[in-house]
Parts: C-alpha cells; sequence; structure tokens
C-alpha cells in the first residue's frame, strides 16, 4: 500500500550517479584527489563495478561500464560534456587551496553570480563546481593563498 507521505515530504536527496569509464582513475580522483570517501560500493569477482561516494552532506553514484566481464559499453566521445554538478559550500576558498595541496589541477577561483567558484574537471569530463557566498566584486579573481582577493 502506498505511503501518504506528500511527494514534498518524501523526496529528500538528488545524488548525481555517474557513469565513467575507468573506475579505478575515477576512485583515485575523487577520493584521494578531492577526499570523498566511499561509504557503500557494489563488487561482484572482487572488482568495484558500483560505489556510493560522501564529501560532508553531499554524495554521488559511480559506475563503471561493463559488459561481458569487461571494461565496455561507453558512449563515444566525452562522457560528462555538457555535465555541471554545483556544490555549494561555506568556503569555497578553502577547497580550492585543499584541490591544489592535493595535486588537483583546479580552476583559479572567480566571483560569478555573487559567489567564489573554482572547478575541477573529472577523467571523464564532469564538472564538479565549488561555490560560497561573498561580497567580493563581481569578475573578481582570487589572486592568492593568504587574502581575499
Amino acid at each position: 500500500m502506498p505511503s501518504e507521505v506528500s511527494v514534498t515530504q518524501n523526496v529528500r536527496q538528488a545524488v548525481p550517479f555517474f557513469n565513467v569509464t575507468n573506475i579505478e582513475d575515477s576512485l583515485r580522483f575523487y577520493v584521494d584527489g578531492l577526499g570523498f570517501v566511499m561509504t557503500n560500493q557494489w563488487a561482484p569477482e572482487g572488482r568495484i563495478r558500483w560505489c556510493w561516494l560522501e564529501l560532508g552532506n553531499t554524495a554521488i553514484m559511480l559506475q563503471e561500464y561493463w559488459r561481458h566481464g569487461r571494461r565496455a559499453g561507453a558512449p563515444e566521445g566525452v562522457l560528462g560534456q555538457g555535465v555541471s554538478i554545483c556544490f555549494m559550500c561555506a568556503d569555497a576558498l578553502a577547497i580550492y587551496l585543499d584541490l591544489i595541496a592535493r595535486g588537483v589541477a583546479a580552476a583559479r577561483p572567480y566571483v560569478g553570480n555573487g559567489l567564489w567558484v573554482t572547478s575541477v574537471n573529472d577523467p571523464d569530463g564532469y564538472r564538479l563546481e565549488f561555490e560560497s557566498p561573498t561580497d567580493a566584486p563581481e569578475d573578481t579573481v582570487y589572486s592568492g593563498a593568504n587574502s581575499e582577493p
């Protein structure tokens, strides 16, 4: 019997689900590079093929394209072309500095729409943006580690 909870009370979270071409490369990027934590996984034959990753209060899912016992089935071209996920943060500049310290090629932060914005592209071309509110003028570009801007 269906629940009598309204749709607005029932829906609780949207979780981006990225199909990837090489889950090991993706896990290195998301876990080692960005600091996500794997909290769930599906690993038939002892090899991860799907996982749930968390960073703060956010989550994403990754699943590798797989067919007939091997990596296969990915569409032609860049998978993430045109896909952008925005993570709203308390301090996007701190995220940028952490990413740079981890060796991740993060874009230099700038102010757009009243938000500091820095971004990275994952191994399959999915764009991840980290943003936080600011009073800095529009189009300001972050100039260094010890000052804003």
